[in-house]
């Protein structure tokens, strides 16, 4: 009897968080506390690493060897650097990145504008391919509207979190956010960097939708703004070039449909099980930008619709658990970050794929954590890492501000529980509650046997 009592009381402190806080015995790892969400990003992202590094290999060696430049392998031993680097950042901010970010969030976006201004300064900003986008010397140049991307999202996630009511009013709207994007907008526009200005323009209204904006005022905006970029495309010959070749690229198969034409032709040739890894032939001086923006054209060549298909999944992941942390969110602010992070995400990949199947304009976007590119890769890595930190239970302390006067109580009332700024603390010990059933289910009834 005295050894069951002493086995029934190590059983009990032993199934003790306090217990074992208060003997010394470590507590359960922080990965058997993850949640589904957490292991789901963290998979898919380094798949996506994975793939592409191999595919950044393919897609250029054989253009570099021919060139004279090294073993081949310059490409790939960039993308490593790079992507060691956006690891990095990436554990760093899924730390305690949410909390972070809220500090230095206005200063982010004050020097991401400096830079994209610079980009327009002689002698500073660096052209190519007639492309004004990019700043810095040699091998550390930097492309500034990348960084503006992810301003822009911790920005207007700020100001939707402290006054989310905002969006019933597009007066009061455009005041502070409408102004600072479409001036981010238009500086971007006259790089000309069209691609970036629309995954800008995507993921703000992704925002806006999940701080519930009215369809009809979202609609209101997108013809607009639809307008302002047909009136630029017919006045900007870059612009209108790629329009036209959009809507019929093999009309200008030797000046600017080009590179659509060559990305068709490399599609085709792929099949539904490509030619084999390596075997790309529009890869060597056919393609033009093979490692970046076209590299899903190497992947449909070499792998079919079989690779280009798991590629989709693997971003579909990305979406499913990217919505599904921003829904269990405990704060605003924190579901806000979730959805802008996931939409800035997943337009750049559904932009990139489009212009490369044909069914949208060439925009020179890359295919996030796959293409070759030091600063989309970082800070597509840091912004991963702020959406782990969501998918990990962070909660960002944004202080709300009253809705505005003259409301119903009913309408304040429903605003103030559909935005308050935190879970309550039933829904909390209630959530707690349920996680530590399922924890106890699965341990196989050990502590209910000891009992």
């Amino acid at each position: 009897m005295p050894a069951a009592a002493a086995r029934g009381r190590r059983t009990a402190g032993a199934s003790s968080p306090r217990a074992e806080k208060r003997l010394g015995r470590p507590r359960k790892s922080a990965a058997t506390q993850r949640s589904l969400e957490h292991r789901i990003l963290i998979t898919a992202t380094l798949c996506l690493l994975a793939f592409g590094a191999v595919m950044v290999y393919s897609s250029s060696s054989a253009t570099t060897l021919l060139k004279g430049h090294g073993y081949g392998s310059g490409y790939l031993v960039k993308y490593l650097v790079y992507g060691a680097v956006g690891l990095i950042v990436m554990r760093v901010l899924a730390r305690d990145g949410v909390s972070k970010v809220q500090s230095i969030t206005a200063p982010l976006l004050v020097v991401s504008f400096v830079l994209v201004v610079a980009v327009h300064i002689p002698h500073v900003g660096v052209s190519v391919n007639g492309a004004r986008r990019w700043i810095g010397p040699g091998q550390l140049q930097f492309q500034p509207s990348e960084l503006m991307k992810l301003a822009l999202v911790l920005y207007s996630a700020t100001l939707l979190a402290r006054r989310p009511q905002r969006v019933h009013d597009l007066r009061e709207l455009a005041k502070p956010l409408l102004f600072v994007v479409g001036a981010a907008c238009l500086l971007v526009f006259t790089q000309p960097d069209l691609g970036t200005a629309m995954v800008i323009a995507f993921t703000v209204s992704a925002l806006l939708v999940a701080a519930g904006i009215p369809m009809r005022k979202l609609a209101m905006m997108a013809a607009g703004v639809l307008g302002i970029v047909l009136l630029y495309a017919l006045v900007r010959p870059y612009a209108r070039a790629r329009l036209t070749s959009f809507l019929d690229p093999w009309a200008h198969a030797s000046s600017s449909g080009f590179q659509a034409v060559q990305g068709q032709i490399a599609i085709g040739s792929g099949g539904m099980f490509g030619v084999g890894p390596g075997q790309s032939v529009q890869k060597i001086f056919y393609l033009p930008e093979a490692p970046t923006d076209f590299i899903l054209a190497v992947i449909a060549e070499e792998l079919g619709v079989v690779g280009v298909c798991a590629l989709l999944f693997l971003y579909g992941l990305i979406g499913y658990a990217g919505l599904r942390a921003a829904k269990a969110a405990r704060s605003l602010y924190s579901a806000l970050i979730a959805v802008g992070v996931t939409a800035l995400i997943l337009s750049q990949a559904i932009l990139n794929i489009f212009a490369v199947l044909g069914i949208a304009p060439l925009t020179g976007v890359p295919l996030p954590f796959v293409s070759y590119g030091s600063s989309s890769l970082i800070v597509m890595l840091a912004a991963m890492g702020l959406l782990l930190n969501v998918a990990a239970g962070a909660t960002g302390h944004v202080r709300a501000v009253a809705p505005a006067r003259g409301r119903s109580d009913d309408t304040r009332a429903r605003e103030s529980a559909r935005w308050g700024g935190e879970r309550s603390a039933d829904e909390d010990r209630d959530r707690r509650r349920r996680d530590r059933r399922a924890r106890g289910a699965g341990a196989g009834g050990g502590r209910s046997a000891a009992g």
